[in-house]
């Protein structure tokens, strides 16, 4: 899956559940970059970068943890932490590994 694929998903995601309203919002507030950075994506045909990811990844699970405190909202917890994994498991596919046993 691609670092897009996955961003558009969150997107559409949050906007289906009414979290955020407009691409420039989600840019801002849920990848901490400028308004125009998804739509900028877009037009150059680019990837977020790793760092992007990262911050959503830890924007998402803050969200599902503080949501799951709420028992009628488990079930968005649930589903913003599956997402905020996704993120996750891209940043580990691109991480370099060390040898810290030499």
């Amino acid at each position: 899956m691609t670092k897009n694929t996955v961003i558009l998903e969150i997107f559409n995601f949050l906007k289906a559940k009414g979290i955020t309203a407009s691409e420039s919002e989600f840019s801002e507030h849920w990848l901490g970059c400028c308004e125009g950075y998804v739509r900028k994506l877009r037009s150059t045909r680019s990837e977020p970068s790793l760092g992007t990811i990262a911050i959503c990844a830890s924007r998402l699970m803050n969200a599902s943890e503080q949501l799951g405190q709420l028992p009628r909202y488990h079930t968005l917890a649930d589903q913003l932490a599956a997402m905020s994994g996704k993120c996750r498991a891209l940043v580990d596919a691109e991480s370099v590994e060390f040898d810290l046993t030499a």
